[in-house]
Formats: C-alpha cells, structure tokens, sequence
C-alpha cells in the first residue's frame, strides 16, 4: 500500500501563499493534480513538477458538478491505487469550498491508503485583510449563497454576513457558471427582511496575479440584480445594527460573580 495523497493549497495569489511544505510535497510527488483559478498558476505549478495534469478538462458547461467532482476525485485515486505519491494542488485552501479534496481523501483512506490535507491562504483570508475586516468583533455568518436561498436558514443584521459563490445564486441544476438578474432579485428580496435596500454591501474579489487589483466595489443592496459578476464574487453585507444586550445572561452572571465574592472557595 505505497499510494498515497496529500492536498495541499497553494493560495489565492501566483507564488505569494504557498507554505513550503505544500511546495515540498509538490516537488516530490509522482503525479500532480492541478486545480486553481489561472493558467499562470498552473504552468507555475508545472514548473515545480512536469507529471502535472489540470483538472479543468473535466469541467464542460451544462454538465452537472458533482459528476464532474467525482470523476475528478476517481482520477487521483487512480493514480494512488497504481502505487504513486499524489498531490492534489487546489487554489486558497483545499479544505474550503473545495469538495474534491474531501471527497478524494475519504475515498483513499477507506481503500487503507494514507491521505493527508494541508492547508491554505484561502479566500476568507485574503477578504479580511483587504476589507480590514474583523469576524470576532460582532461575530460573523458565512453562508453558501444559494444554500442560504434553497434552505431555512438563520440571519443576524448585527454580525457580519459573507456569502459565498453569488456568482452562481440560485442555481439549482449545479451546471451553472453564472446567474441572472431574476434570481439575484430572489436573494435580495430575502435579504431586504434583515436589512434596508440603500443598505451598503460589498462585491469582493482576491487578487490572483500580483499585478491584479482587489475588486472592493460598494453597491446598495437594491443594484445587486444590475452588478457585474463572476465565479470568484463573494458579496460581504456589514452589520446594520448594534448588538443587543443580553440583559437576563448578564444579570445572572453578575448575581454568579457577587455570589463568589461572599463565598470564596
């Protein structure tokens, strides 16, 4: 049993994220799989190890995505079956919203192969820096945009909201790469119940290149419908309001701290 896999992110930007561990492995692997978001990064990659091969093929418009991780996931267990060390190369981090790198690793290690992640300068990462943006300050929800639509979920207009992958709001086939005005309309009416439509949110994107800019752009919520998208869009939508006090908790505590004083142990 001398397969093996490791996946490994190599981060948001051309050679400016990647750990030397994930690069070491990369080197010494028998075969890299390569996903990530430019063509650049993938001869960069290259560069590194010539027994590369995208995964990119495997995607085809119309085609539905989970098929599509699945046969990527099968190819590199393939590789790790016929007894080679395998490196899953994945853009930002590999465990974050990436299926393929989950999937593989579980298939591998149920065959009693050994299988391993290591992580990456992802997405969320980047988005904090950029926006000087602090989760701990007021807490913070992520939701996968059409998750968020397709199920009940839970909003608090005094944390911060990320949701990921608007690009693709409200596709149900799982074969789109894009949305349209109409769904993104959907997901603003749902968000007009926790926040007011000249409310401000923000359209992100990382830098994938040095020489690129970070799109930081500022919009109401009602223009979401109008706004320029793409796959790597992530929409932030600030707090609106402060948070409120939990009066009753804080009064128990108190009454738990005068207690303590009267009765030290």
């Amino acid at each position: 049993m001398s397969g093996s896999l490791v996946c490994v992110g190599t981060g948001m930007m051309l050679g400016a994220h990647i750990c030397p561990l994930s690069r070491s492995y990369i080197e010494q692997a028998d075969k890299v799989f390569v996903l990530v978001s430019n063509s650049l990064v993938e001869a960069w990659i290259g560069e590194m190890n010539a027994n590369c091969q995208s995964l990119q093929s495997f995607y085809s418009e119309g085609k539905n995505r989970n098929k599509t991780y699945n046969e990527m996931a099968e190819a590199m267990l393939a590789e790790v079956r016929a007894g080679k060390k395998v490196v899953g190369a994945f853009y930002g981090h590999p465990g974050v919203f990436a299926l393929v790198p989950h999937k593989a690793i579980e298939w591998v290690r149920k065959e009693g192969f050994d299988a391993r992640m290591l992580p990456g300068i992802s997405a969320e990462d980047c988005l904090v820096a950029d926006l000087g943006l602090d989760p701990g300050k007021t807490g913070c929800i992520q939701y996968e945009t059409s998750q968020f639509m397709f199920y009940q979920r839970q909003l608090d207009p005094a944390a911060l909201l990320i949701l990921w992958q608007v690009g693709i709001t409200g596709d149900r086939s799982l074969s789109k790469f894009s949305t349209d005005s109409a769904k993104l309309q959907i997901l603003v009416d749902m968000l007009a119940e926790y926040y007011p439509l000249d409310h401000k949110v923000i359209l992100y994107e990382a830098p994938v290149l040095p020489i690129d800019d970070t799109r930081i752009d500022r919009i109401p919520l009602r223009e979401l419908p109008q706004a320029e998208l793409s796959q790597h869009t992530t929409m932030v939508v600030p707090a609106c309001q402060p948070m409120q006090r939990n009066e009753p908790i804080l009064a128990k505590l108190a009454k738990l701290e005068e207690e303590t004083q009267l009765n030290p142990a």
